[in-house]
């Protein structure tokens, strides 16, 4: 019986230990708290996807509360990781922006605007091939899509690195820039750059 007794003790203390072992190594995937994949919440995501973009610009704090909670109800809504991302953007947070925007990526497989996003946050960091990669991937996802012309074709001056696209970027962006402001730089960089922007 004393036998007995030591191996269901011994029993225990193993299982404790594996259940303790276990909860300690559980990694967090993401600084939110997503419901189990039978819960997930889209109508709530969305809701609150769309309150955070009307005050993100003006109130980026609330707005990331709202973009958390957002991702709690569905983890996997794109949109909210892409404004998530936007929001680390504004605050010079690169790699916790690339992050989100690489979650948008995925989960937005023919949407340019997180490819767009992300190649920002890699020009910003410096890493100007794979920005002008991914303003390219973005330029595939959605071919004719200004706001990518604009940022590519902007970089690409930037940085010296025109190329036989860059010509008929700046014309695209002189004609249907996202504003006048944009419409003009393409005007003048076309004017000034002649003979130095390729055909």
């Amino acid at each position: 019986m004393r036998r007995a007794f030591q191996r269901c003790s011994c029993a225990i203390a193993l299982a404790a230990l594996l259940f303790a072992g276990g909860c300690a190594v559980t990694p967090r995937t993401a600084p939110y708290a997503p419901l189990a994949e039978g819960r997930r919440d889209t109508a709530s995501a969305q809701r609150l996807n769309q309150d955070a973009a009307r005050v993100l610009r003006s109130d980026p704090e609330r707005a990331e509360r709202l973009l958390r909670q957002a991702l709690t109800a569905d983890l996997y809504f794109g949109p909210a990781h892409n404004n998530l991302g936007v929001v680390y953007l504004g605050r010079g947070k690169l790699y916790e922006a690339a992050g989100e925007f690489e979650w948008a990526r995925r989960l937005m497989p023919g949407h340019p605007d997180p490819r767009m996003n992300l190649a920002i946050t890699l020009e910003r960091a410096g890493r100007i091939d794979d920005a002008l990669t991914e303003y390219a991937a973005a330029l595939e996802a959605y071919p004719g899509h200004v706001q990518t012309m604009q940022a590519l074709v902007r970089c690409q001056l930037r940085h010296g690195r025109r190329d036989d696209r860059t010509r008929g970027f700046l014309e695209e962006v002189a004609l249907r820039g996202t504003t006048p402001a944009w419409r003009e730089w393409a005007r003048a960089a076309l004017a000034i750059r002649g003979s130095e922007v390729p055909p």
